[in-house]
Order: structure tokens, then sequence, then C-alpha cells
């Protein structure tokens, strides 16, 4: 099974709005298959293990690491293809919260006369498939929240400058983290600051994450690296209501998306444009700020997961801080997380921290 997670991994932010899912197939302590869910979700990696298992898969065990969907979408449901193959066993460690699923896969398969096992490394799967679950179960995509600052909390001098406070082994860890997300989301102030890309880089050809930039008034440079690429690597604008119809055209024009959200005051309202990527099939988001949106999205509880990156300078109280303001007055109030990594990356230090559930 946890060979099988391993494999699901490698389809993270590539076939959204499915789960990335890996499968291996064993015959006789053997490995006679193996696969994962493939970019734009199809084919399942039930269907691609069984494609290299053929006539071995007879009888086998094939290990899953989420319940094999039953439900007729572009392709046959993965529980009827194990059927016909016949398997002998399924391991599967969770059910899948989708309702054209949950329980219907299992019992598919039980009513075939394959035996089913579940539970097998339940955790590390929930964790793996969180976003998806999020998704189907709230409507809205996981979110990683990225921070790279000083020590003492600075992501740019009074000026401005920002590049480059962390070191190039951390940048390469962020275009690693941008592969394994389905969208790279920004706030106005950054697109405008720093002219960003958004992609992926350094791992060759593969499908692109989605830029995602939230501006209310799409107030948003026309001549920028965003603007020029819109027609190649998809940009989706989430913009409030009144934002100028002119620019609306403008980005239409230049082949970006643009998504209507409500407002909450001067801000585009978090939680109606995580609605609405959701809407969209997102499953997992990883924010690179500005300060503004990341405070945005701590207090509206809206953050599951942290990866900060630490450097050994100091810039000081006249430099900009990585969060904007959040009007906490008590330390009860804020958001806490819980550390699940810590290392040195580089120069710099590398921090993953996961939302408290208790």
């Amino acid at each position: 099974m946890a060979h099988a997670l391993g494999l699901g991994r490698r389809g993270m932010g590539q076939c959204w709005p499915n789960p990335a899912v890996g499968c291996v197939i064993v015959q006789g302590g053997r490995i006679v298959g193996r696969g994962w869910t493939q970019p734009g979700g199809r084919p399942h990696a039930e269907t691609v293990a069984l494609a290299q298992a053929q006539r071995a898969a007879h009888g086998a065990t094939a290990y899953v690491t989420l319940e094999p969907c039953a439900h007729q979408g572009q392709t046959p449901p993965c529980a009827t293809a194990l059927i016909q193959a016949g398997v002998g066993r399924v391991v599967a460690p969770l059910e899948d919260n989708d309702p054209r699923v949950s329980g219907k896969g299992f019992a598919m398969l039980r009513a075939a006369g394959i035996e089913v096992t579940c539970g097998i490394l339940a955790k590390e799967a929930a964790r793996d498939h969180a976003g998806f679950f999020l998704r189907t179960g709230a409507g809205r995509p996981f979110v990683t929240l990225k921070l790279a600052s000083s020590f003492d909390g600075r992501i740019a001098t009074a000026t401005g400058e920002s590049r480059w406070i962390t070191g190039p082994a951390a940048r390469a860890l962020v275009h690693g983290e941008r592969a394994r997300h389905d969208a790279v989301m920004v706030g106005a102030g950054t697109a405008r600051m720093d002219d960003p890309a958004l992609t992926v880089r350094g791992f060759g050809e593969m499908r692109q994450p989605v830029r995602v930039v939230v501006s209310r008034l799409i107030d948003l440079p026309l001549m920028g690296q965003l603007a020029r690429t819109a027609r190649d690597i998809p940009v989706w604008i989430c913009h409030g209501p009144d934002a100028p119809s002119e620019l609306r055209k403008a980005w239409e024009g230049l082949g970006a998306t643009l998504i209507p959200c409500s407002k909450n005051g001067r801000q585009v309202n978090a939680a109606s444009v995580l609605q609405a990527l959701g809407n969209r099939g997102l499953t997992r988001v990883f924010c690179e700020g500005g300060g503004t949106l990341a405070a945005t999205l701590l207090s509206a509880d809206l953050v599951d997961a942290l990866v900060g990156f630490t450097a050994g300078l100091a810039i000081g109280a006249e430099g900009q801080p990585s969060l904007g303001a959040m009007g906490l007055d008590r330390l009860t109030a804020a958001p806490r997380f819980d550390l699940t990594e810590t290392r040195a990356v580089g120069a710099d230090v590398l921090h993953r921290w996961r939302r408290r559930t208790s």
C-alpha cells in the first residue's frame, strides 16, 4: 500500500478534478501491474495497472489508495474493471466520500465474491486525498499557504525589493510544490509588484497549474507575464462585482477566465473565491501571497497547511511584513497549526505545518 500511495502522489496537480490514486497489482508475491491517475484524470490508476497485468491480474491482489469508483463517467467503473479482470482481493485504505461512490464500489466487489480489506494506511491516504475529500464534502479546495521571509518575518524591504530573500534551493523546492497543486494563487498586489509567471520550471514538459489572481477591481498589468501568456497557460481572475466592465473585457480578450465573486468590504470574499474554484474542479491550491491575501485566508480559517521558508537575514521593522493586518487582540483567537517537518534547504530553513484539528 505504501508503494501505491507513492505512485498516487505522482498524479498530484495533474489529474484534477479526479483524486490522485495509485494502484499496485500483486500476484504470487510479485508486482505484475502498477498505475496512477493520468494527466487530466483519465485513465484511472486501476485501468493502467490492469492493462500492465493483463491475465496475471486473475486471482491477484489489487492495492488501491481509494475505493474503486462505481459510477459510469467518461469510462466504465473501476470496480467493474477489477471484477472483469478476475482479481481475488482488493485492499484499499478508505471509502470514497463522493456520493456517487461512497461504499458502492466496495459493495460491487463483495457482491462479485472479491475479498475487500479496508483501513490499511488510512491516515496517510486521508492526507493524500484531503483536497479531493474537501472539495467533495465542503465544496472548496485544500489550501496550502507558502511564506518565504527573513528571520524577522519580512518579505521585502521598505522599497519593495524582495528578490531574492531565500536561496536557489528553496526556490527550486517551491517549483516542486507548484507542480503538486492544481493551481497557484496570488493577490493583486503580488501580481502588480512582482509580475510573476507562476509556472513550474525545471521539471520538463508537464500540465501547468492554473494561475489564479484574486483582484477585486482587476487592477492588474495588461502587459505583464500573466497577460502575455494567458492563452497558453490558464489564468483565472477572481474579481468583485464592482470590477470595471472594460477591464473584464480586456482580460477576456487576452484569454483569461473571469470568475465573479462576492466581496467583503473592500476585499473579495475569500470563502466565495474558494467555493468558485471548487466548483470548477480544483482540489489543491498553492497560495503564494501576498500579505493581504494570506491574512484574509488565515482570518477566514481557510488555510489547511503552511509551508514556510526562513532565510538567515534580518530586514527590520521598516520592511514589509509577510502578513497583513488580521485584527487580533487575543492570542486565543489566532489560527493554530501543528509542526510536521523542519529541515535545512540550502542556506534556508523549511518548516511545514498542518491545521490544528483539536
